[in-house]
């Protein structure tokens, strides 16, 4: 028998949190696989932990206060299941809606890598778009360095691919990966640090691989209303730059720093330069 820790985090998103789980349980699950579901409620005020533990009461609820946010939730269900040494963890975000069979096909991708590497290999799930059935998430590949932290989507095949990093959509990680990289950096607080956990794991010799197929369906976060809007004041692109969503000095500029060699601090500067100078474009 083999263990799968899921690792899950939610604020204020019951009704996606609940069609998650289900998805999740509907999954057709190979005999010798034991799923436990670790899932952190960042302060909800929906009811989302009230629901979950009522209809999934085999579920870890942790409550938190509502100040984690995605990295940081996502680092305390990873550390609960750590503690108890699982053989496989699987990142999956609540907007994520699993195939029912995503979960079987990820482990036959996992049995299809290279002996030499599987058990350092990190597999990335790839997400569609329900409506316009577009890949949104997944793999990642790097287009140069010289262009900053810079990557291309890389789309599934029929057979693993290997990538440079991914996103935390839904990825599975292995117990010898989780011993070597650890847990999620505790310097993220929303975003950054799946694809700095992806790059982590490549220095210390890991690899990482889009798993063959599509996993489910998430719909892609819009840019519209983001700090990339230019149709947004420079003052307002640079409030959304520094929010914690955004993209906040301190956290980019360990990013920076830590993968992208010794002029770093020129790809540190330059998005918040372009914000400031860079003129709103009315529509």
């Amino acid at each position: 028998m083999r263990n799968l820790a899921v690792l899950m985090t939610c604020h204020n998103r019951r009704e996606n949190t609940l069609k998650c789980l289900k998805a999740l349980f509907l999954n057709a699950i190979p005999e010798d696989i034991h799923i436990k579901v670790f899932l952190v409620d960042d302060g909800s005020n929906d009811g989302t932990a009230e629901v979950v533990s009522e209809q999934f009461p085999g579920v870890v609820l942790v409550r938190a206060d509502g100040t984690l946010y995605w990295n940081g939730g996502m680092r305390v269900a990873f550390g609960a299941a750590l503690e108890m040494d699982f053989d496989f963890y699987l990142w999956l975000n609540d907007d994520t809606f699993l195939f029912s069979n995503a979960l079987s096909g990820l482990l036959m991708s996992y049995q299809f890598l290279p002996k030499d590497c599987r058990d350092t290999a990190i597999l990335s799930g790839t997400t569609i778009d329900p409506m316009t059935k577009a890949s949104t998430y997944g793999g990642q590949k790097w287009n140069s360095t010289w262009k900053g932290l810079d990557f291309r989507f890389v789309e599934p095949g029929a057979q693993p691919i290997e990538c440079d990093t991914m996103n935390g959509n839904c990825v599975l990680i292995p117990r010898n990966v989780a011993q070597r990289v650890g847990n999620l950096e505790k310097e993220f607080i929303h975003s950054m640090g799946d694809i700095d956990y992806g790059l982590r794991a490549k220095s210390l010799g890991c690899s990482i691989w889009v798993s063959a197929g599509f996993v489910g369906e998430c719909t892609e976060n819009p840019r519209a209303d983001s700090y990339y809007d230019r149709a947004l004041s420079r003052k307002v692109r640079l409030h959304k730059m520094l929010h914690p969503k955004g993209l906040p000095i301190r956290q980019w500029k360990l990013m920076t720093k830590r993968h992208l060699g010794i002029f770093w601090f020129v790809y540190w500067l330059l998005p918040y330069a372009r914000a400031l100078l860079l003129p709103q474009v009315r529509k």
